[in-house]
């Protein structure tokens, strides 16, 4: 099922604009995102392939149908509490049988985790991609060489350095273990011998082990940082898979603000902590942002990094003050909703659009 195929049977029940048009902190850049839910006909619904959600290819366009709608506001989704509070300036169609949904019996305490884990969530994106931006990976991939160390007088020293020194080249040298010493091998070399050298290539990632004659003297210890080698790995894939799926307006409009972290993220993090604060101590959800002015200027990259932390440690701080102080109950009203979602269905099917 299609956004189309909802349209031209008419099952959609609501549709909402939604994201910064809806909070108020849209710029004239801002897309136009739509949020909404639709009801399957009764056949379908009761057949074998229920559709709990139907999207575009970009998700800036999303329908919930009514059963996983009712569901999720009954673990207080952060999202689909927005959507049932949308102001009506956002509102582009609402059923009237939607006006039986009462918010304050679905507001609860679950709501300090679901909005409060979700501004740490943003919190931590922001961070992850000033860890990013501030240290960024060469595209050129290091090879397992640039982990391993020769002992050398004293000390060690890396092995590109000690074949430099040697003049020796890798494909003439022999590795074999040795026996209790974790990462450790004994390294020969011979241009005669044949040996396979430490790597058969520049892309592997591991090392080649060679037969060494008994009567071949043991050049010195090598060691191989395994770990350090994996953990490289990990990051360079990351790195270059953050680069390749990264919203580049986003990722320029950072560069620019020089603050090296993702402001929109953090702004989010504070409309999300403020909008929490709101439902502990007025039992109300305030999609709309009073405070316009401040979140933006957060998304301009105004403010520090450190900061804006600071801040919204102090906001999580009265979070959890507000929740315990609050009389809101501990879950939402699940007979309630669990009635409401067969009442409603009934009501809908009953017309006879469905």
């Amino acid at each position: 099922m299609t956004i189309e195929d909802l349209k031209q049977q008419k099952l959609i029940i609501l549709e909402c604009i939604s994201g910064s048009r809806a909070y108020g902190l849209d710029t004239p850049a801002s897309d136009t995102d739509i949020k909404g839910v639709f009801i399957l006909p009764k056949k379908d619904f009761y057949g074998l392939e229920y559709i709990p959600q139907v999207s575009n290819a970009t998700n800036d366009i999303v329908y919930y149908e009514l059963g996983r709608y009712l569901e999720l506001l009954s673990v207080n989704n952060p999202n689909i509490l927005e959507l049932l509070n949308t102001p009506p300036s956002a509102v582009r169609y609402k059923h009237p049988l939607l006006e039986r949904i009462d918010a304050k019996r679905i507001l609860s305490k679950l709501c300090k985790n679901t909005f409060g884990k979700f501004a740490i969530s943003q919190i931590k994106k922001a961070k992850g991609l000033k860890k990013k931006i501030v240290n960024p990976v060469e595209k050129e991939r290091k090879s397992v060489l640039s982990f391993c160390y020769v002992n050398y007088e004293q000390g060690a020293i890396p092995l590109l350095d000690y074949l430099s020194l040697k003049n020796w080249k890798q494909e003439y040298c022999g590795l074999i273990n040795i026996p209790h010493m974790k990462d450790m091998y004994g390294l020969f070399y011979s241009e005669q011998l044949g040996y396979k050298g430490i790597i058969q290539h520049e892309q592997s990632n591991e090392l080649s082990l060679s037969a060494i004659p008994k009567e071949e003297k043991q050049q010195g210890l090598f060691y191989f940082n395994k770990d350090g080698y994996s953990s490289y790995c990990k990051e360079y894939k990351e790195y270059w898979d953050w680069v390749k799926h990264r919203n580049e307006d986003r990722y320029q409009t950072t560069q620019n603000h020089g603050k090296h972290y993702d402001a929109k993220n953090m702004m989010h993090t504070f409309r999300l902590l403020e909008m929490a604060l709101e439902i502990a101590r007025e039992k109300q959800i305030n999609v709309q942002r009073p405070n316009r002015d401040f979140l933006l200027e957060i998304k301009s990259g105004k403010f520090a990094y450190e900061t804006l932390l600071a801040q919204a440690n102090e906001l999580q701080a009265q979070l959890e003050e507000a929740f315990k102080k609050s009389d809101l109950p501990e879950k939402p009203d699940l007979r309630y909703i669990n009635q409401l979602a067969y009442e409603l269905r009934e009501e809908f099917y009953r017309e006879g659009f469905y």
